[in-house]
């Protein structure tokens, strides 16, 4: 199983492609494929056939997975883009902190 660094429900960066520099949400994480779906990025044209009686079909906006190395998470609390370093505290939990010098919030 392959790990990736993002959960769902985080705040990234898009680092590369036609919509670098750019922050969404993420929506969803599949790791054995190493992408991610981001709210409103990477938006493409859908075309959706009418499934039931009366329902309208044509063409669906819809965000499309992208690889997860093209992200970088950002820091709830500076609200810059970070690595992720690991903190084990003294229960033995693992938690994420953001590797910025000045910060080094764990979250």
């Amino acid at each position: 199983m392959n790990k990736v660094h993002v959960k769902k429900g985080d705040t990234v960066v898009v680092l590369s492609g036609k919509d670098k520099g750019k922050k969404g949400k993420v929506l969803e994480v599949s790791p054995r494929e190493e992408k991610v779906i981001i709210e409103g990025i990477n938006m493409v044209s859908k075309h959706v056939k009418p499934r039931k009686m009366g329902e309208p079909g044509g063409i669906v906006k819809a965000e499309a997975p992208m690889y997860a190395c093209k992200v970088m998470l950002v820091c709830p609390k500076c609200g810059k883009p970070t690595r992720l370093a690991h903190k084990i505290m003294p229960d033995g939990t693992k938690l994420r902190a953001c590797k910025n010098q000045k910060c080094g919030e764990t979250f």
